[in-house]
């Protein structure tokens, strides 16, 4: 590992604990009143059910960009396949 990527990695992760020291404050306020509001089980509840919702658009629209990323490789070595000329053994 160069000196330049493990300089930048120490100021990334410098950074995270920074971000994450900074909004500690309102994670762990007092009564459950966090950044939300009072947490119920409506909103914990609500809240599994966006994860759940988020994770699984995300896995369909990432699955359909794959999909069009291989036809499209595939197409272009069928052409080059067609184009190039028969190697000579």
């Amino acid at each position: 590992m160069s000196r330049a990527r493990a300089a930048r990695l120490i100021a990334v992760a410098a950074a995270s604990l920074a971000i994450l020291a900074a909004f500690a404050p309102s994670a762990l306020a007092a009564d459950g009143d966090g950044l939300w509001g009072p947490t119920n089980d409506k909103v914990v509840t609500y809240w599994g059910f966006g994860v759940l919702i988020f994770f699984t658009a995300l896995v369909t629209v990432l699955s359909l960009i794959q999909g069009r990323l291989e036809n499209r490789k595939e197409r272009r070595r069928q052409e080059l396949e067609r184009l190039r000329p028969p190697a000579a053994d």
